[in-house]
């Protein structure tokens, strides 16, 4: 079809010179005092020529005026090109841990005009490896006033700079800032608070940021159980010494946890030391009945209460269960020693030192030595206390 086309033009140029060439007409061109005759063929020709001439001639012109912004707009999209293979190699630097190498990369990014504001966090974050502190705000502080985009960067590394120098309250700052930016929390943020909290100690506030990345999904269950049990932990222990708070902040604790072995633990040696055993009896009971734990029923050993007859009952019939457990056979030694049971306190005592000697067994077969008179067997007790470790 296309040679067709071409044929027919061939020919259609052929015909129009042929007719050109024998056309009697002329053109007469009259400038006082001359006088010009040409063919009408050669002026058609003539005026062919001028019109082409002009056209390529004013196009010359024009490419020679366009030309200086020519050359600048290449200057700058090679420049442009430079900064984003010089942003390239410092994240790639960056990633590698070749910090040295990415702040120079990222540096010399920023210097070619390559005007993406993670050039400067990728410098800061790499003189923050480098300990060099002061390069780092420098370079953080070069993003400000940016877009939200790298606002968020900035505040988000400004955050991890804290963080990793433990300061958890400029920390806090920051993630507050990123807050009233009207930006959302995202998780990466949440996380972070979560990591600020801890440092501050704020553990009502790790409880809450906790509950908000198990809404997300962005937390392990297991781990997010660990935490709020470290946190509950935390805050018994910050009340051992004021009973109404303490037994206000017990309440408040969700009942689920309540039996967790690590919190009854916790909470029971805080209300032993504000002399509140009846509570702690009650605590260290329902998490027995509830999961065994040889270490928690050591402080059940240490609740010294008016009914101390009932408690050995208890934990006698926890021995029938748990017949091998050194832990509990001394504190039924224990027990046995607050009421003045000798024989049944030695008895429980040397049971638990045979299945595993402790510093604590040792330590109360010398008071026992003590309260029936056997001063010489309480010396050789307490320094076989001494030389246990635990």
């Amino acid at each position: 079809m296309k040679f067709l086309f071409w044929l027919l033009a061939l020919f259609t140029a052929a015909v129009a010179l042929v007719l050109a060439a024998n056309n009697p007409g002329y053109v007469l061109v009259v400038y006082p005092p001359w006088r010009i005759e040409l063919s009408l063929t050669l002026f058609v020709l003539g005026m062919l020529v001028l019109l082409v001439t002009t056209h390529f001639s004013m196009r010359l012109i024009s490419a020679l005026l366009r030309l200086p912004e020519y050359v600048r707009n290449f200057r700058e999209q090679r420049a442009l090109s430079k900064g984003r293979l010089a942003m390239m190699e410092a994240l790639t630097a960056f990633f590698e841990g070749r910090y040295a190498a990415a702040e120079k990369a990222a540096v010399r990014a920023m210097d070619s005009g390559e005007t993406s504001g993670i050039n400067p966090i990728i410098a800061a974050r790499s003189a923050h490896e480098l300990r060099e502190f002061d390069k780092r705000d420098s370079y953080l502080s070069s993003t400000e006033g940016k877009s939200v985009g790298e606002s968020t960067m900035r505040l988000i590394a400004r955050t991890e700079f804290m963080l990793d120098q433990k300061q958890p309250q400029l920390a806090l700052n920051s993630l507050k800032e990123l807050n009233a930016s009207g930006k959302h929390k995202h998780i990466g943020a949440l996380q972070l608070e979560l990591k600020a909290m801890q440092q501050a100690r704020d553990w009502d506030g790790v409880l809450s940021v906790i509950t908000q990345l198990e809404k997300r999904s962005a937390i392990d269950l297991k781990i997010a159980t660990q935490l709020r049990l470290y946190a509950w932990q935390e805050k018994l222990d910050t009340q051992v010494h004021d009973l109404p708070a303490l037994q206000a902040l017990w309440k408040s604790i969700p009942n689920e946890l309540k039996k967790r072995s690590k919190i009854a633990s916790t909470a029971a040696g805080a209300f032993i030391k504000l002399q509140d055993c009846l509570t702690a009896q009650q605590i260290l009971t329902d998490s027995l009945n509830t999961q065994w734990n040889s270490e928690l029923v050591t402080l059940y050993g240490d609740c010294k209460v008016d009914k101390g007859v009932a408690k050995i009952e208890q934990a006698e019939k926890w021995l029938k269960l748990h017949s091998d457990d050194a832990g509990l056979l001394l504190a039924l030694g224990k027990l046995c020693l607050h009421q003045e049971l000798w024989g049944k306190a030695q008895n429980y005592l040397d049971a638990s030192i045979s299945l595993q000697p402790s510093r604590a067994a040792y330590t109360a077969l010398g008071q026992l030595a003590e309260k029936i008179s056997k001063p010489d067997d309480a010396f050789k007790y307490y320094q076989m206390a001494d030389e246990l470790k635990q």
